[in-house]
């Protein structure tokens, strides 16, 4: 980086940096309960995502908010793509082989 480019980022204030800057929406995931049938949006902190060895071990899962079931589902790459990007938990499952 040169010295011109690094004196302009100091002499610009926090305000100026962020005036572009729009709020952002939070994310929602429609789900479905297969229990109750219910439909409903969640946001990305009531998801879970567990991501596997193969495609049978990596799922996603959520209590529903109508009947309280536990639920999980199967997540394929673009589901994991979506979760991962909508700022869903993830955690990695590694095999003890």
């Amino acid at each position: 980086m040169s010295e011109s480019s690094v004196a302009g980022v100091r002499g610009m204030s926090v305000a100026a940096a962020f005036a572009g800057m729009r709020s952002v929406a939070p994310v929602v995931f429609r789900a479905g309960c297969p229990d109750c049938r219910g439909r409903f949006e969640l946001a990305a902190s009531a998801l879970r995502l567990a991501i596997g060895a193969s495609r049978r071990s990596t799922f996603y899962s959520f209590t529903c908010p109508d009947c309280g079931a536990a639920v999980r589902k199967p997540a394929g790459e673009r589901i994991v793509e979506l979760l991962t990007g909508g700022g869903v938990r993830t955690l990695r499952l590694h095999s003890t082989v």
